[in-house]
């Protein structure tokens, strides 16, 4: 009898730690599949080189005015397009600044569109429709490391001048590797569920994503320190979160804060350095602009220890 062929992506592999699955309790299911989450951290952590020099590509691009792109199929494509929409509200970044691409568009966020993830040319295509060009960084999340719609944006955006870097949980074929300038590969080992890449695999790139975005954004001045200066209050928690920054960093009693961003235009970061200085907000922005945006450029000392003003 011929042994069958085993699929050589470790994602589609099957986990012998969890081939009796079916007949646990639903506290053993909970064991088992926290046992295997404890492995991801792991994974990405062995990527840190990798994700480090995507960082450096991405500030690299958001300095020089050009964009970050997401691009995959299914689940991978979701966290990318969920990562981006992140970085308005949390860096009050342009929603043209990071972009998340799925397979199918939109509609696939809720509803699989079959077969739109084997299409090569429907990735090149998404690489021309958004005039990819010197400078952009376009990440291609593929869980298996083989998809082919990530594989041709990936192929066409290298083509049109990009920096490419990929994402996978599975060893890519060569094709892939030479697609990508970076690879980060998180190998997280068979799922739970064989095949089911929305659980290892999706935290994993979930944890890398996080890693790319807010390192490229801590990079180019997003934060003061660990606080969050360039969030956009559109909503009452954040505009809460806002007031409790400049209370944080400035000692303000709240109406005071709330009067110094209010002369601000809401915007956290201008109001730090305009109390820093004594300084309008003009002349704040001409500040953080001759400093490429980092408020420790422009104002000598580091934002106060950890208090309990602020919780």
């Amino acid at each position: 009898m011929n042994t069958p062929t085993l699929d050589p992506r470790v994602t589609e592999r099957r986990n012998p730690r969890t081939v009796d699955i079916d007949l646990a309790s639903p506290l053993a299911i909970v064991d088992l599949i926290n046992a295997e989450d404890r492995l991801v951290a792991e994974a990405v952590a062995s990527q840190r080189e990798a994700i480090a020099a995507t960082i450096t590509h991405i500030e690299r691009a958001f300095r020089a005015g050009r964009r970050l792109f997401y691009i995959g199929a299914g689940t991978s494509g979701r966290l990318g397009v969920l990562d981006a929409s992140e970085c308005p509200p949390t860096f009050g970044t342009d929603p043209d600044m990071v972009i998340g691409l799925i397979a199918g568009g939109d509609r696939a966020l809720r509803t699989p569109i079959e077969g739109a993830e084997d299409d090569p040319a429907g990735g090149a295509a998404e690489m021309d429709a958004h005039e990819i060009a010197d400078g952009d960084v376009v990440v291609g999340i593929a869980a298996s490391g083989t998809t082919p719609y990530v594989r041709g944006a990936l192929v066409r955006a290298r083509e049109r001048g990009a920096i490419t870097a990929l994402i996978a949980c599975s060893e890519p074929p060569p094709a892939m590797r030479d697609a990508a300038d970076v690879c980060i590969l998180p190998i997280v080992g068979p799922e739970v569920l064989t095949g089911s890449t929305r659980l290892k695999a999706g935290t994993a790139t979930k944890l890398v994503c996080n890693m790319l975005t807010t390192g490229a954004m801590i990079r180019i001045g997003k934060s003061y320190g660990n606080l969050m200066v360039d969030l956009r209050a559109t909503n009452a928690k954040l505009q809460d979160r806002s007031e409790r920054i400049v209370i944080e960093v400035t000692g303000l009693p709240r109406e005071e804060a709330r009067a110094l961003l209010v002369a601000a235009d809401g915007r956290v970061k201008r109001a730090l350095v305009m109390h820093a200085l004594g300084v309008d907000a003009a002349t704040a922005d001409a500040r953080l602009a001759e400093k490429g945006g980092v408020i420790r450029r422009v104002v000598p000392n580091a934002p106060p220890p950890v208090s309990e003003r602020a919780s």
